[in-house]
Parts: structure tokens; sequence; C-alpha cells
């Protein structure tokens, strides 16, 4: 079935509410058509976005329920009661500007890390899933030569299960860096670099952190002044095998 058939549905598939042979349908599609497969991913993260920016923060009840007794009451020393209220108005405030803050990191810090899957995902939903095709690291890593403004190194994979597959070039908020493919067995595996700075360095630990975004682990680290991310829907010892690799070889 062309792709124009498809394109009424993409926003339902996205939230899954077509039906179960349809579903089906339409994952078999986007399989094979690079094009819609792009734009299922664009539709995906505007509904993860709008929905961020949804989300409001409001003071807890108890809060509520206290300001209107404080406003109920009547003065008995006017003074004093004006400015304990102003003291508990600035509590309030600093409370919920911790509210606001807390959880809004965490939510820039997820959209940073599903964003990084949606590149997984797309790259390889492409025809060409790499740009330097190849096994050889020392094939692979030297293409990145005056492209990136930093250098790194690639693991020696004899005796591992990991194939190396080639690279590519990613960009994530203009920021330039590296996309490394590797298989294993079935599974395919990405591996990103980039310079540790910016939002990598003000939302992500610089110690070795794992994640679970959607169906897809996520292993993510610092090192020598470079942010590393291993992304896969492989199980996560597998991508925590290929990041262990990566550190020994940084």
């Amino acid at each position: 079935m062309n792709c124009e058939a498809w394109q009424s549905k993409l926003d339902a598939y996205a939230d899954a509410e077509l039906p179960l042979e349809t579903m089906r349908s339409m994952a078999e599609h986007l399989s094979g058509c690079p094009a819609c497969t792009a734009e299922i991913v664009q539709i995906m993260q505007l509904k993860r976005v709008t929905a961020a920016a949804g989300k409001r923060y409001t003071p807890a009840p108890e809060l509520r329920a206290r300001v209107r007794r404080q406003i109920a009451a009547k003065p008995t020393h006017p003074v004093w009661q004006w400015a304990l209220g102003l003291a508990l108005a600035a509590v309030a405030v600093v409370g919920l500007g911790l509210a606001i803050v807390l959880p809004s990191r965490t939510a820039a810090r997820d959209r940073l890390i599903a964003g990084l899957v949606d590149r997984h995902v797309t790259a390889l939903a492409g025809a060409s899933p790499v740009d330097v095709v190849s096994s050889d690291r020392h094939t692979v890593k030297p293409w990145f030569a005056g492209k990136l403004a930093f250098t790194f190194n690639l693991p020696e994979l004899a005796g591992s299960p990991f194939t190396l597959a080639g690279g590519r070039m990613v960009f994530v908020d203009g920021e330039p860096g590296a996309h490394l493919i590797y298989d294993i067995r079935k599974h395919h595996e990405s591996v990103l670099i980039f310079q540790d700075r910016g939002e990598f360095a003000r939302l992500l630990p610089s110690s070795e952190k794992a994640w679970r975004s959607r169906a897809f682990n996520v292993e993510t680290w610092s090192a020598g002044g470079l942010r590393f991310f291993a992304i896969s829907d492989a199980g996560p010892e597998d991508v925590s095998a290929l990041a262990e690799l990566l550190r020994k070889a940084n």
C-alpha cells in the first residue's frame, strides 16, 4: 500500500487508536518506509513536547487551605500578622519554585534522552543508516577527522559479540557528534559521542547512569570531556557490555 493511504492514519497510530489489525499493517509499512517512519517520529516528538508544555504546577491543597484560614481569621495583632503573612508567602514561593525547577529539570532530561533515542530509531529506519560503512575501527574513526572538534577511541572488538557497522554525523541542538552503529546478534546498538557541555553537562551526571526510554535501554557517562550514550533495544546487559568496552578505550 502506498504512503498516501497511510497519511491520515499517522496521528491515530501514534496514539494507538487504530484497530489492532490496522496497527499491525501500519507497523509493517513503517518497517519498509523511511519517509513515513521519519514523519511518525516527528509526530511523537511534537506530542511529547506539547504534553510537557501543558503541565502546570499548583500549590498543594494544604497550602491553599492554610491561606484561606489566614485570610478568614480576624487579626488581633495587625502588624505581626502582616509580617507573618509575608514570611509564609515567601516560604510558599520558595517551595513552589523548587517544585517547578526540579520537575522541569527532570522533564528536560527525559526529553533529551527521548530525543537521542529518536536519533537511533530514525537512523536505523533510513535507507543508509551509516555514511561510512566499515567494520574496521581504523577506517571509521579517521572518517570523522575534520568534521568534529574532538577525537575519540574505538574499542577492539575481537572476542566480543559486537561488530562495528559504521558511522555517521549526528546533531543535537546544533552540537555535532559522532553516531556509531554496532551489531549484536539481531539487534543494533547506537553509540553517540559529543563534547560534554551545554545541556549534557547541566542535565546529566558525569558518572555512569542507565535509563529506560520507551522500549530502549540507554546508558550514558562522561570521560575526558566527552559525553557518551549507548542506546539499543537489546538487553541492558548488552548495552552495558559495549559501554564498558568504550570506557576502557577512552
